[in-house]
């Protein structure tokens, strides 16, 4: 029977990394997978899906060429194409995945893992899921057996949410699967859930010439954001043709040969029906805990996920939890950070815990949404007495060069102290823009240092800055 220091079950970007950076530090590591190295992430989510809107901002120029002094004509798309770039990008990220834990000397164990006792992981052939068959088992990777570890770190990820009535088909009715490999663009598209998945994917569609109709049961599209992005991004996407139908619920699908008929109910009670070729349901992921037997080991689950500290471990001592599987928010780069941090306190250096109020969020739709921190809203429910600085991108020289007017730059105070409580913006290139507001925040920056940080010219970032002089009164360019 193998042993090993570390294992970690589950091969996506929180487990990978947890890996690899388990066996920079001298860790003999093993990583059990039995579907795709990269996980949902790089395999269907977040990598193939910027693929896609890659391919949609690109079309989106294309055909409003007239706006730049340019000419085009006879523009159209190959679904087909658009989805094999898609998943090439995928499959070359896939294999570099491959190369970076055997350059890192880990020992990769093809198949389904359990822990069915502390210190042992199972590892069962993996299964066909409704998803299709596993992949092959990279090369040089071991099977199904027990191991032994001094620690197990469960990295399982999260599926789609289904709720009853809108179980996903396959054929009428996606989940981000089907939504990703389309074999032809529908005429007409319904999304359910406005959050980052259901929006992103809004998006795309609509730019892609579909009918798109987007409900959400909550008050706000993109409920997470503050309310003002989150109405600034809802304006320019009905502008682009979106229909939003906010606190609206999908009480009943009706299901033809090659449509759908959805029953809307909306706040005042009243129903109306939709008929559409197509509907993505993407109404939120639930973690994979299911079949690991930790609730047996006494592991503590809340609400389909696993509860840990601010470094990864569970109430069970050598068992820890990164990644979706342990919850909230559930992105990519959270698991990483989580990753690094766990398997660094389990080889004894000193690592600072998660702090989930400084992670980042983004959303690759048109324009792009990206946040970090309070909401103007929770900031004052905290108590914090809040200044308030906003900046559009109308005010800055490169945005309007850009042909990309539209959007705008929020930034909250703590009014006592001048620390940046939270960052939200919408607008072109904002996904690349929110890190100087992270790094901005772990740095325990104040107001004074961003006003005295000078921003080059001409750039979008000038528009933080801006911000920033505007919860003094002291914007110059409006």
């Amino acid at each position: 029977m193998s042993q090993y220091d570390v294992i970690v079950i589950g091969g996506g970007p929180g487990g990978y990394v947890a890996a690899i950076r388990s066996a920079q530090l001298g860790l003999k590591t093993a990583v059990v997978e039995g579907k795709h190295l990269g996980g949902i992430c790089l395999n269907w989510g977040c990598i193939p899906t910027k693929a896609l809107l890659r391919s949609a901002e690109i079309y989106h120029y294309m055909t409003h060429a007239q706006n730049y002094g340019l000419s085009a004509q006879g523009v159209g798309f190959d679904a087909a194409a658009i989805v094999k770039r898609s998943r090439g990008v995928s499959g070359q990220l896939n294999m570099g995945v491959t190369g970076l834990l055997k350059k890192n000397k880990v020992d990769v164990i093809w198949g389904r893992g359990s822990i069915p006792a502390p210190g042992t992981v199972k590892v069962e052939a993996a299964r066909e899921t409704e998803y299709g068959k596993p992949n092959p088992a990279p090369r040089g990777a071991l099977g199904a057996g027990d191991y032994k570890a001094k620690h197990i770190i469960v990295a399982t990820g999260a599926r789609p949410r289904v709720l009853p009535g809108l179980e996903p088909d396959g054929k009428l009715v996606w989940t981000y699967f089907e939504a990703m490999v389309p074999p032809a663009m529908p005429k007409s598209l319904l999304v359910v859930g406005s959050g980052a998945i259901g929006i992103e994917f809004a998006s795309f569609y609509r730019t892609m010439g579909v009918d798109v109709t987007v409900v959400e049961v909550m008050a706000q599209v993109m409920p997470v954001e503050d309310e003002e992005i989150a109405k600034a991004a809802r304006k320019q996407f009905e502008k682009q043709g979106l229909k939003i139908h906010t606190e609206t619920k999908v009480v009943k699908l009706d299901r033809g040969a090659d449509s759908v008929t959805a029953t809307l109910e909306f706040k005042d009670g009243k129903t109306q029906t939709l008929t559409v070729e197509r509907v993505i349901s993407a109404v939120g992921v639930v973690g994979n805990v299911e079949g690991l037997g930790l609730e047996a080991l006494g592991v503590k689950l809340d609400r389909g996920t696993v509860v840990t500290d601010g470094i990864g471990r569970t109430a069970v001592p050598g068992i820890y939890a990164i990644g979706d599987v342990a919850g909230p928010p559930m992105l990519a780069h959270k698991a990483e950070h989580e990753g690094v941090i766990c398997v660094e306190a389990i080889a004894g250096k000193h690592v600072h815990p998660m702090d989930k109020a400084k992670i980042p969020g983004c959303t690759y739709c048109h324009p792009q949404v990206a946040s970090v921190g309070l909401t103007e809203a929770k900031a004052k429910a905290a108590g914090y007495e809040v200044k308030v600085g906003r900046f559009p991108f109308i005010g800055n020289g490169k945005a309007i060069a850009l042909g990309e007017p539209d959007g705008l730059v929020k930034t909250i105070f703590d009014k006592k102290t001048g620390r940046l409580l939270g960052a939200h913006m919408v607008g072109a290139e904002v996904t690349e823009l929110i890190q100087g507001f992270v790094i901005a925040m772990n740095l325990e920056t104040t107001e004074e240092d961003l006003i005295h940080t000078v921003f080059p010219h001409p750039t979008l970032s000038e528009i933080m800055h801006e911000s920033v002089l505007d919860s003094e009164g002291r914007a110059i360019h409006i």
